[in-house]
This record gives C-alpha cells, sequence and structure tokens, in this order.
C-alpha cells in the first residue's frame, strides 16, 4: 500500500506540473528555455510570451519589441502602485512642500533599490522611456506615464524589466533615437547646444556601447581645438559619421556635406598621423 501511495503521489506531482505548464512542455528545449527567459523578464504569462514569440519567429528581441510595442501584450499596471513608488522618490516635502519632482536625491535612491548604479547607460534608457524632458529629473506625468507604458508597477517589475532595457541599446535604430533624446536630456535649460564637458562625457557613455574606435581622438581633437558647446547638428551628424565612415577613413568623401567641425577633425586626424600612412595616402588621392 505504501508503494501504491509513493507512486501516486509521483503521478500527482506529475501531472499538476503538466498541466501547470500548459502547451509548454510540446516544445523543444530551446524554445522552451526563451518562454521562461521572456516570462522572467517581462512577468507576462505563458499565453502571452508564447504569442509574442510565435508573432516575432521565435526571436527573443523581436518578441520584447511585440511585447512592449503593443498594448494588447502588456502586463495591467495599477496606477495606486505607480503612485506610491512616485511618492517614495519625489522631492522632500519637509524641505519644500511645492516640490513635485524626483530629482538626484530620489533618483538615486531609485537606483538603490533597482540595484542600478546612476551612472550606468541603462538610465538614460529608462529616461528615454519616461521621455524625460531634463536629466536627473523627472516630473510626475514623465515617472508614472513611462512606467506605464512598460508594464512597471513596482520594483520587482522594474528589476526584471532592466536587462530588456539595456538590450535595447543593441538595436540600431533604437540607438539612434536614444542618442539624438539625450542631446535635449543632458543640455542646461534654457541653452540651446551642449555644454562640452557634458557632451564628451556622453559621447564616451554612448560609444562604449557601440565602440566607435575614433571616440577617443575625437573627445581631445575637442579639447584641443574647438572648446566650445556643442550644436545639435554637430551632435547628430557625428552619430552618421561614426556609423557610415570606416576608422581609416578610407570611404569618407571631402567633399561631403559633413558639419565644418567634423571635416576639421579629419584633418586633425591626419596632421597627428592618427591614421596608418597607407590609409592617408588613400584618402589623399581622393581629394
Amino acid at each position: 500500500m505504501g508503494g501504491f501511495l509513493k507512486w501516486l503521489s509521483r503521478r500527482y506531482n506529475f501531472v499538476v506540473e503538466r498541466q501547470g505548464c500548459g502547451v509548454i512542455h510540446k516544445l523543444g528545449r530551446g524554445h522552451r528555455d526563451k518562454v521562461q527567459q521572456f516570462m522572467t523578464i517581462t512577468g507576462a504569462s505563458e499565453k502571452v510570451a508564447l504569442q509574442a514569440l510565435k508573432a516575432s519567429d521565435w526571436h527573443l528581441e523581436g518578441a520584447f519589441d511585440v511585447f512592449y510595442s503593443h498594448p494588447q501584450f502588456k502586463s495591467f499596471t495599477d496606477t495606486r502602485h505607480l503612485e506610491e513608488l512616485y511618492n517614495r522618490y519625489k522631492g522632500n516635502l519637509l524641505a519644500d512642500p511645492y516640490m513635485d519632482m524626483i530629482l538626484a536625491d530620489g533618483i538615486t535612491v531609485l537606483c538603490n533599490d533597482i540595484q542600478v548604479d546612476p551612472q550606468d547607460i541603462v538610465m538614460l534608457v529608462v529616461s528615454w522611456h519616461m521621455k524625460a524632458a531634463t536629466m536627473c529629473e523627472f516630473s510626475k506625468q514623465e515617472f508614472i506615464g513611462g512606467l506605464q507604458a512598460v508594464g512597471i508597477d513596482s520594483l520587482e517589475k522594474f528589476r526584471e524589466r532592466i536587462p530588456f532595457m539595456r538590450s535595447e541599446l543593441k538595436d540600431e535604430q533604437k540607438f539612434r533615437e536614444i542618442y539624438n533624446f539625450a542631446f535635449g536630456w543632458a543640455k542646461e535649460k534654457g541653452q540651446k547646444s551642449l555644454a562640452l564637458d557634458t557632451a564628451i562625457g556622453m559621447w564616451q557613455l554612448l560609444f562604449a556601447e557601440k565602440q566607435w574606435p575614433l571616440v577617443e581622438h575625437w573627445c581631445q581633437f575637442l579639447q584641443a581645438r574647438h572648446n566650445k558647446a556643442i550644436s545639435r547638428d554637430t551632435w547628430s551628424q557625428l552619430l552618421e559619421f561614426a556609423r557610415t565612415v570606416d576608422p581609416s577613413l578610407s570611404n569618407y568623401d571631402p567633399q561631403g556635406a559633413w558639419p565644418y567641425l567634423i571635416d576639421e577633425f579629419v584633418e586633425y586626424l591626419l596632421e597627428n598621423h592618427l591614421i596608418q600612412a597607407d590609409q592617408m595616402t588613400d584618402w589623399n588621392q581622393k581629394r
């Protein structure tokens, strides 16, 4: 009798486990792993995970895009929980009862709660999702609206979304959007241009992700020759330069419509022999 009860218990546990898995048990191991990973990161149900993955032909990054860009897939967010989170981080009411913003101190506490360094580039991605107007500030609308848009209403969900947000930097189109967003986000209020030291810091942060080999030469050139604020046009055109021009300058067109500052940078590279001699010869022949 004891043996039968043990068998019955094992059988019961097997059936419960199988029923709990729904259709996932019919999938191959690779697909099962993707479903589990998707559910862990997004907090979505198995059904939603399967729908998103099938819609993206089982590409995990594509499934994330499907999930976050289609409202019908997103998790329900509780506005009350978002209000509680906002109140946890917003300005000190004792110091300023009229302050209704999350400022640098509150963002530091938030970063501690979600286990992210405040200087981690993923916080730029967070700010991009929130459509934040200014660095180190979140208005109530930006904070709550941004988190609702990505299905976050708790610190646990926030921590779970961080890997996905970090992965968005690998998407070319999203990187471009985040890069262009960073200019307005990082500049001082009321200014049209971005302070040089801030621009250099942002370039070093952003191009650490895209690994543009000339970024340090570019920053050194600016400090030595320019020493002025950076315009939006220069900011946006530099990304195009980094994406399309080979670091050897082998495909650089000196007759192209690059901003004057970028043309000066090329001259700086040549004058200081920062590209190989044979590459310099090829480039000079095009001039």
